[in-house]
């Protein structure tokens, strides 16, 4: 038999193969987050029919002679190009921009994907949609927020459950801004409301009235609602404010104000120190008003949202947000040495590296882009380019079996 013969054999096996993996590129066009393979090509053995031989005395050297016995594959790679990104609308689907990958368990095994079509199962884990994975980051699980360990030995599943409580916060600071008219006279006053919360989130009104005593200087008193029966006792409810010659508050020359204590049934006490410091006195109307206060009611979460660093963070009914989980990102120094594990999943190899587990933005791990999906990065002209050389590398390798079966074939009618 001749050697042609079964050169074509390996191309036409081989070109197969190629052909094979162009088809599950196309159909994979539209997947999310897949990535692209491609098949190189090199030559086989050699048959060698003579050696080399340098040069000796008049004559010069000779190359050597070689048969090729066809060819195989040298490789088939996975491109790990970035592809476009598709806006879904849906807060729970995340890509990323640059390299990188989510981690995603089963609880025994750890996987790596660019799939981001994630949601919540009943339970309230964040899972990968298409298999019930669940996404793995940062979340401290009894207190629902982000701890401050970002180790990668500290990623656990993130759990989010619907309707879930924020606890209540007692007030413990409270500032004052704007300003005190200098043209006031003695005796002057200005009444201002204020809210201030108990350790369960019940709101109590306060009132606080500023009245002018001296030039540059205003007295303060705190009372409480008349209609709130919870408050039994209020304690450093007054004081004195004094402002410089330019308008501006004195904390030196006022000295230390008293701590209000706020004495509450059923409720821890209520403490803090006034903050005047945003409190200025020009000669402009009074327009003093409550700067800031960081007492809040228990709420219920009524939706998330997720920012480029992977941060998860719970809008609550009470008008306050709160950083619930971080998602992580993993990357490695040859994203082409992970081994496909089907479902859009990969594991690691002992080519790829280990994992570097980190935070969205660090590390070349790229960010997370909220509400959008990765696609697929199959480019279909290529594709059909590909398609159309490897169809016809098929043929020409069908060719040579042909041709050399035709010279066979003349070979065996020289007996006749």
């Amino acid at each position: 038999m001749m050697r042609s013969m079964f050169s074509g054999v390996t191309g036409l096996r081989n070109h197969q193969i190629k052909m094979d993996v162009i088809g599950n590129n196309i159909a994979n066009v539209n997947t999310v987050g897949f990535k692209k393979s491609r098949v190189t090509f090199q030559d086989a053995l050699s048959q060698t029919m003579r050696g080399a031989a340098s040069p000796q005395g008049n004559r010069g050297g000779t190359n050597p002679m070689q048969v090729g016995l066809g060819m195989t594959i040298a490789t088939i790679d996975t491109i790990h190009a970035p592809s476009s990104l598709e806006s879904t609308g849906n807060m729970t689907d995340m890509a990323i921009e640059g390299d990188g990958f989510f981690i995603v368990s089963n609880g025994m095994d750890r996987f790596y994907t660019r799939a981001g079509n994630f949601s919540f199962d009943e339970e309230g884990n964040l899972v990968n949609t298409a298999n019930g994975l669940k996404v793995l980051g940062w979340q401290d699980t009894k207190s629902y927020t982000i701890p401050a360990d970002k180790s990668p030995q500290n990623i656990n599943q993130i759990v989010i459950k619907k309707g879930m409580m924020m606890e209540a916060r007692a007030t413990d600071a409270v500032s004052f801004a704007k300003n005190l008219d200098a043209g006031a006279t003695n005796g002057d006053s200005y009444k201002l409301p204020f809210k201030v919360y108990d350790s369960l989130g019940r709101a109590h009104i306060l009132n606080i009235t500023f009245t002018n005593t001296n030039p540059n200087e205003w007295g303060y008193v705190i009372t409480k609602d008349p209609n709130d029966s919870l408050i039994t006792n209020l304690t450093g409810d007054n004081g004195t404010l004094k402002f410089d010659i330019n308008g501006k508050y004195d904390p030196a020359a006022t000295g230390s104000l008293s701590q209000v204590q706020i004495t509450i049934t059923g409720a821890n006490t209520i403490t803090f120190t006034p903050d005047f410091n945003e409190v200025t006195q020009y000669a402009k109307e009074t327009t003093v008003d409550l700067s800031s206060q960081n007492g809040y009611a228990a709420g219920t979460l009524l939706g998330i949202s997720t920012d480029t660093n992977g941060v998860i963070s719970g809008v609550f009914d009470n008008g306050q947000s709160r950083e619930l989980a971080q998602v992580a990102l993993a990357n490695f120094d040859n994203p082409g040495g992970l081994i496909k594990a089907g479902e859009n999943l990969y594991r690691y190899s002992n080519n790829s590296g280990e994992p570097q587990i980190g935070m969205s933005g660090t590390g070349g791990r790229g960010t997370i882009s909220p509400g959008a999906l990765e696609m697929s990065n199959v480019d279909l002209s290529e594709e059909f380019t590909q398609m159309i050389i490897t169809q016809r590398g098929f043929q020409a390798n069908s060719r040579i079996i042909t041709a050399s079966d035709e010279m066979l074939q003349e070979l065996v009618n020289l007996k006749r």
